[in-house]
């Protein structure tokens, strides 16, 4: 039998939970993203990911745990909502089965079982403290899923704090601030001007004594990145820095992500709608949310060239790379990457650069947690969302380190601002951003000079509806399928035909659809195996 306590919570669950009813008939899954579907299907779920909010922060002794709701790089009328765990990561995998199972619970009565028996077998005091932050978008359904969260969290007896539209590594950053806040090493003020000023102070100090660099036009998809990147901005000084902040219409939800952003350009391989640049500026597009970007450039013939998340690594890699040798500090550099990236890129770092990869299933929970098994680990899936992470021993290293001259201690110096520079906790489209404008400026570089590094191979990306999804399985990081069998050894032949074919098929993660990549010599090989291999999987 419940304790006093526990029953007094489970019927503060019951009373709003029928505020909050589960629409009949509906499947929900927490993936990499968290929830994410039509807006008008997440009012149950959010509330009910208040609960599990609860839950995780009493788990880990009161620790402060983060739910942004936000849908990304989705169309407008889409919301979803995610769990950050206390150091600003994605949720413990193993939650996410209690995610979907509250999710899913059919009753008022069975959901407040549930959550009993969580409590029970995971040795929950549900008279603990519990602390949970919480942000949102721009999106026109946020607003109405806050207040179902504020009700699950308010059912659940936890405490919690609004920090209303921030962009979803801003929020990442809160997290993690608030929880290290009182550690040796608190990684910074947990607010949205702490977040500023952190930024804005590191790219000062890393791009000192480099020229100013021209100005950068931003695509911010009509989405929250736009109103926080001018502040950023701001708060650098135009001494330091000019931004062309475009695709801005923040107030009209209806333009979120509609023909522009990170996705938009990446997918489609052009330029937002309406944008006209001038020939070797650099441009750049953010997602809706501010977690991905992309960069791009035209030449002199108007040609389009994308500098997408591969790009940004290798440029990252080995800008650090360099800088760690100058400063003759024992570190090494290595670089995670996904089935996606191009195998240019790939043969680019293990060939010239010489910097270790592993490659890991989509997914940047995985990408992450490969990425911490480097003393600097850089990693960027192709889509444009990616950070650096700098190990606990490689900053004691740094700090700790005597230079023997002005060149180590400045290279020191570059190293440790980086660190600040850039957002450990989650991919943070402002922080690349900054990162990849003090890189050129310390390379005297524009776009094309990144650009010419490597040369990507075509590649092609198809989407295929199918009846079953889950019939879709993989191994070697995803790069090939163990079912249905037999349909790899197809896919090997038609690979063979072509010069640097390369072809992979993963089931999508939130619709019945899988994914056919696609990369040969050109263009039209590259699109013609695609739809070759997207051709073996009519009536599947």
């Amino acid at each position: 039998m419940a304790d006093p306590i526990a029953r007094q919570q489970l019927s503060q669950i019951t009373k709003f939970s029928t505020l909050h009813p589960r629409p009949e008939g509906h499947k929900y899954a927490y993936g990499t993203a968290g929830f994410r579907l039509l807006g008008s299907l997440l009012d149950s779920v959010v509330f009910r990911v208040g609960l599990l909010a609860a839950l995780r922060s009493r788990k880990l002794d009161g620790e402060t745990i983060g739910v942004m709701i936000t849908a990304s790089h989705n169309p407008p009328d889409d919301n979803g909502v995610k769990l950050i765990d206390p150091q600003g990561e994605m949720l413990e995998a193993s939650w996410e089965t209690y995610a979907t199972m509250f999710a899913n619970a059919e009753t008022d009565d069975e959901l407040t079982k549930e959550y009993l028996a969580v409590a029970e077998a995971l040795k929950i005091n549900l008279d603990s403290p519990s602390n949970v932050v919480f942000a949102r978008d721009t999106r026109a359904s946020g607003p109405a899923l806050v207040a179902a969260l504020k009700d699950g969290l308010q059912a659940a007896a936890a405490d919690y704090a609004d920090y209303r539209i921030l962009t979803t590594p801003q929020l990442h950053y809160i997290v993690k601030c608030i929880n290290t806040g009182k550690t040796v090493t608190p990684y910074g003020d947990p607010s949205e001007q702490g977040y500023f000023d952190k930024l804005s102070t590191a790219f000062k100090i890393v791009t000192k004594g480099k020229a100013k660099p021209p100005t950068v036009t931003v695509d911010a998809a009509n989405g929250v990145g736009g109103p926080k990147l001018k502040e950023l901005a701001r708060c650098i000084g135009s001494d330091y820095l000019d931004i062309n902040i475009v695709k801005n219409e923040i107030d009209a939800v209806e333009r979120l992500n509609f023909q522009c952003g990170a996705d938009f350009v990446k997918t489609q391989q052009k330029l937002p709608v309406g944008l006209e640049p001038a020939p070797f500026e650099l441009y750049a597009s953010l997602d809706g949310d501010a977690d991905r970007i992309v960069f791009y450039y035209v030449d002199e013939a108007n040609k389009f060239h994308l500098l997408d998340g591969d790009k940004i690594a290798s440029l990252a890699a080995t800008f650090i790379r360099d800088l760690i040798a100058v400063s003759g500090v024992d570190l090494q550099v290595g670089v995670v990457q996904t089935a996606y990236a191009n195998g240019s890129s790939s043969k680019y770092l293990t060939d010239i650069l010489k910097v270790p990869i592993t490659v890991t299933p989509t997914g940047v929970k995985h990408l992450h947690h490969a990425a911490q098994l480097f003393d600097v680990g850089v990693y960027f899936e192709a889509n444009g969302h990616g950070t650096v992470l700098f190990s606990n021993s490689s900053m004691k290293t740094l700090e700790s380190f005597e230079a023997q001259n002005p060149g180590q201690q400045d290279a020191v110096t570059t190293l440790l601002s980086l660190a600040a520079l850039i957002n450990q906790t989650v991919g943070d489209a402002l922080s690349d951003l900054l990162l990849v404008i003090a890189i050129l400026s310390h390379k005297a570089w524009g776009p094309n000079e990144w650009n010419l590094t490597y040369t990507d191979l075509p590649n092609r990306l198809v989407r295929v509806v199918v009846k079953d999804r889950t019939a879709f399985k993989t191994d070697d990081a995803e790069r090939r399928l163990v079912e249905p069998k037999g349909l790899q050894v197809h896919i090997d032949a038609l690979v063979k035909k072509y010069k640097s074919g390369r072809s992979f098929v993963r089931a999508s993660g939130t619709e019945d659809a899988v994914r056919v990549y696609a990369e040969a010599a050109t263009r039209l090989e590259a699109d013609e195996l695609a739809v070759k291999v997207s051709d073996l999987l009519k009536g599947l």
